[in-house]
């Protein structure tokens, strides 16, 4: 059993240390893209510039997208034998984890949005 946060969790002690990055990290970058505004935002604003240039994708998507960044330039790394000069490998693959968690979170805001503004699902 691992001592995490606050309670105790039969997952393996690294799983729970590597969270605990992930969540500094998060709050870290969080401070720097929002300057104390909307804490999605990034996506947001990207998917409407997306929208302009005529692609129509969600913000939940756009976080797709940059975690492919991540795994693309970590995979090449590791098939080359190489190691990050500006992120590590490890950095990659802990910014990949950040914005798949994110994913789920702006996926539930747009459900939340469908359900409270049209009563539907967003693909109805």
């Amino acid at each position: 059993m691992t001592k995490g946060f606050d309670c105790e969790y039969h997952g393996h002690s690294d799983f729970y240390k590597c969270l605990e990055a992930m969540a500094t990290l998060h709050s870290d970058k969080s401070a720097e893209y929002t300057q104390g505004g909307d804490l999605l935002g990034n996506f947001h604003r990207v998917s409407a510039i997306l929208k302009i240039w005529g692609y129509d994708i969600p913000p939940w998507l756009v976080a797709v997208i940059y975690a492919l960044k991540q795994q693309d330039c970590s995979m090449m790394m590791l098939k080359h034998g190489t190691e990050g000069e500006i992120e590590s490998i490890d950095h990659r693959v802990q910014d990949e984890g950040i914005y798949t968690v994110l994913k789920r979170v702006l996926i539930k805001e747009m459900m939340t949005s469908c359900v409270v503004h049209n009563n539907s699902g967003p693909l109805d």
